[in-house]
């Protein structure tokens, strides 16, 4: 079973409070042990040795308060006497208390022991013959065997002192080992923690960077362009299940490129088609702007001289054909003019300059003054934006749209334009809008459409190219128009376009 990257990092995290723990615990035991030690010397050895001192100094004062009293036979010199006898037992006592169970009580014992031997059977003696017969009375024999007792009590302090010399030396050896072994121990657990976070390093390089070295490399070779390129890095089961989904993303990608190279291939023989089809679009418009139209200005030509040559010998039906003929070829012509311009819009005679709208409408306006006199319109132009484009076919959208409003107006009403512009964020909105007839909303697709008309040719005239041409202007300037269908009292189409500049700053 393989482990997963934050399995080991669990892992690691176990060990490293495994070491922490057994190091507190350890390095704990060692302390205490070091505190105890040191405190037995402190609070234990040096203040019994103390004490065994005043133990010292409290016989000594009961021999000198004796000689005193023995020489004087005052009893004023038996208070050191008495006084030594309650410092040698509070002593004693404090010694017990401090240090239950210490080798050197064998001596105090002793000491105990003899100093009450000593009491008895010559102080206390020598005390009673001296308040029975007088100063300095005690006979010589008597005060010798006092001083041989006490002498003997001097060699038990002396042993008592040597006893709790060698415990404090016995102490301080105890104190430097245990300081030894606290600082060996110290060092042991630094040297247990360096060792183990460098295996558990390693353990991590090994298992889980090593392995995501790796994927990251496979996926910078992927990345530069190497996709055949294959990536696997085992490792911990998520980073293998990383480098298995990477995998996966590099083979989707292969075969989305090998898709987008055959698309590719395919778009260009598409694109070779296309140029092949222009091409021969291209002839077309030639022969339609010069072979096709030549035979109908025969047509028209020839049919108004049979006309004229024999009018006198037809009737008026023969005249009505003639006049029928004649029109349907002078329309021939005007539809083949205007396919010709619908077919070249961002094809040909595309030229790109700056250009002021207002411009473009000025020369629409003079196009069309022959057609605003007779109406007795009026056209209200606003502020129109500056823009890069083609001028000729900004002319003919205005001439277009302009011409409809003007054709299609209402009959009660003089004909009136308003065309308006005002930014939009990143846009520019140009409204054209009338007070003639009006669309129906249901036709606002429809008569974007070429040849698409709403009226019959006898009431109203035209191709039905216009607004047909008008989009695919818009469209190849990266606009677009549309038909106001909210509008009310005639017709509005909305014109938009990217602005070239950024947007003003708003308040």
């Amino acid at each position: 079973m393989r482990w997963s990257a934050q399995a080991w990092f669990n892992l690691v995290l176990v060990v490293m409070v495994v070491m922490l723990g057994v190091s507190a615990v350890a390095g704990s035991a060692v302390l205490r042990h070091t505190t105890q030690v040191s405190n037995r010397l402190t609070d234990v050895i040096s203040p019994a040795r103390l004490q065994a001192e005043r133990v010292q100094t409290g016989l000594l004062d009961q021999e000198t308060g004796l000689r005193g009293f023995l020489l004087s036979g005052k009893d004023e010199f038996l208070e050191p006497y008495r006084r030594g006898q309650v410092t040698e037992r509070r002593a004693a006592t404090a010694i017990r208390e401090l240090a239950p169970g210490a080798p050197p009580l064998r001596e105090l014992d002793e000491i105990e022991r003899l100093s009450a031997d000593w009491r008895a059977r010559h102080a206390e003696p020598m005390i009673a013959y001296v308040r029975s017969q007088g100063a300095d009375s005690v006979p010589g024999d008597q005060t010798e065997a006092g001083r041989h007792a006490f002498d003997a009590m001097r060699a038990a302090l002396t042993a008592q002192e040597t006893a709790w010399a060698r415990a404090r030396e016995d102490a301080r050896a105890d104190l430097a080992s245990a300081r030894t072994f606290r600082d060996l121990s110290f060092v042991t657990i630094v040297v247990a923690f360096l060792l183990t976070i460098l295996a558990l390093a390693l353990l991590l390089r090994m298992v889980v960077f090593r392995p995501l070295t790796r994927l990251s490399a496979a996926s910078r070779r992927v990345t530069a362009g190497d996709f055949g390129h294959h990536v696997d890095t085992g490792g911990p089961a998520d980073l293998a299940a990383l480098a298995r989904d990477m995998e996966a993303m590099r083979r989707r990608i292969v075969t989305e490129l090998d898709e987008t190279r055959q698309s590719r291939e395919l778009l260009a023989q598409q694109t070779e088609e296309l140029r092949r089809s222009n091409s021969e679009l291209e002839q077309f418009a030639y022969v339609a702007s010069h072979d096709l139209q030549e035979p109908l200005r025969k047509v028209a030509s020839f049919t108004q001289m049979l006309e004229q040559r024999y009018g006198d010998e037809l009737d008026e039906r023969a005249k009505q054909y003639i006049h029928f003929a004649v029109d349907g070829a002078k329309r021939m012509q005007v539809l083949i003019n205007e396919l010709l311009n619908f077919s070249r819009i961002g094809r040909v005679n595309a030229e790109s300059v700056r250009l002021k709208l207002n411009d473009a409408v000025e020369v629409a306006l003079r196009n069309l003054g022959a057609r605003l006199e007779d109406s007795g319109g009026r056209v209200d132009v606003g502020d129109l934006p500056e823009i890069s484009g083609d001028p000729t076919q900004w002319v003919m959208l205005w001439q277009n749209l302009i011409g409809n409003a003007l054709k299609f107006r209402h009959p009660d009403r003089v004909p009136v334009v308003a065309i308006e512009a005002e930014r939009a964020g990143d846009q520019w909105r140009i409204t054209v809008a009338d007070n003639g007839i009006g669309i129906e909303p249901r036709f606002a697709e429809k008569i974007f459409l070429i040849f698409q008309r709403l009226h019959s040719r006898d009431r109203y005239g035209g191709t039905g190219i216009g607004l047909a041409l008008c989009r695919k202007i818009m469209a190849y300037h990266g606009g677009h128009i549309e038909l106001d269908t909210g509008y009310t009292g005639g017709t509005r189409f909305v014109l938009t376009l990217p602005a070239e500049d950024a947007p003003p700053d708003t308040p």
